[in-house]
């Protein structure tokens, strides 16, 4: 029997939703989360989360062949379509057939999961360099447009880079958010977010970022697509050098340049709470 499967979110939520696909020997017509539920002809069930049976799918995985259950997990973080059936046909392939066809990466099965893991790892090498943060009352802030989901990965490079320092780096497209202060690092949904304006150092540090990059630039050589080649213009709208002028005026008044509010129970930078489940926050 087809069911179409509806499920937190989490990626725990997803390795429930293939449990209860074995456990009652159906055939996912499709997997869904969030949102409200589709008219469907197909029956409709609600999947809970069970942290024993997600680790239980996560066992079995990566007992099947080494990197497997890093696969699974790199490719729930990924923007490819439909991607909860793609992985779901991966891991049925992968526990009916062994790992053979790991090898073979024309696998209609496996193709399309490891070029979305690809594109991942891409944007995650290309956003450690293009991240912007801006200082806002002794946190630091930024924000960042990615098509995949890339704060899990790109959570240890920046907490070990500012160990030492209180940050949080918002993503507008999937609207969470990573905090770190104190050696303690957890990453949340954060619906409603305004970067607060700069004060008066932060704006001037802006202004000589922006001269700095103006001025290293050699007139002879402008080659606007080597550069969206490699500085892709879908990233432009979060990096300083390519903001208006209103980005780089300071507030009016002080109590302007307030630190970046989350919402009630939400982790703020400088108090230390346990991470939440909402999002993947380690290697499995």
């Amino acid at each position: 029997m087809e069911a179409v499967y509806h499920y937190d979110g989490s990626f725990e939520g997803f390795l429930c939703c293939i449990f209860d696909i074995y456990q009652y020997k159906e055939i996912p017509a499709a997997i869904e989360c969030g949102g409200e539920k589709a008219f469907t002809l197909f029956a409709s069930r609600t999947v809970e989360t069970d942290r024993s049976h997600s680790a239980r799918v996560l066992r079995k995985v990566s007992a099947c062949a080494p990197g497997a259950g890093k696969l699974l997990w790199h490719g729930f973080l990924t923007c490819l379509p439909e991607k909860e059936l793609h992985l779901y046909y991966f891991v049925a392939k992968l526990l009916r057939d062994g790992p053979a066809f790991l090898q073979d990466r024309s696998d209609k099965t496996l193709y399309p999961v490891v070029r979305a893991v690809q594109h991942l790892h891409g944007e995650v090498h290309l956003l450690k360099g293009f991240v912007r943060f801006s200082e806002l009352g002794g946190v630091l802030g930024g924000e960042i447009e990615p098509k995949n989901r890339v704060l899990p990965l790109l959570k240890s490079h920046f907490c070990a880079r500012y160990q030492n320092e209180r940050f949080f780096l918002y993503d507008r497209t999937h609207k969470e958010a990573l905090f770190y202060a104190g050696g303690h690092a957890v990453i949340q949904p954060l619906e409603h977010f305004q970067m607060a304006p700069p004060d008066e150092a932060e704006a001037r540090y802006r202004i000589l970022w922006k001269r700095f990059y103006d001025t290293i630039a050699i007139k002879e050589r402008y080659n606007p697509r080597c550069r969206m080649t490699n500085m892709p213009k879908r990233y432009w709208n979060t990096m300083t050098e390519f903001q208006d002028e209103d980005y780089f005026k300071p507030q009016t008044h002080p109590e302007d340049a307030a630190i970046p509010a989350a919402p009630a129970a939400r982790f703020v930078p400088g108090t230390r709470q346990e991470p939440g489940p909402s999002a993947p926050g380690s290697d499995p």
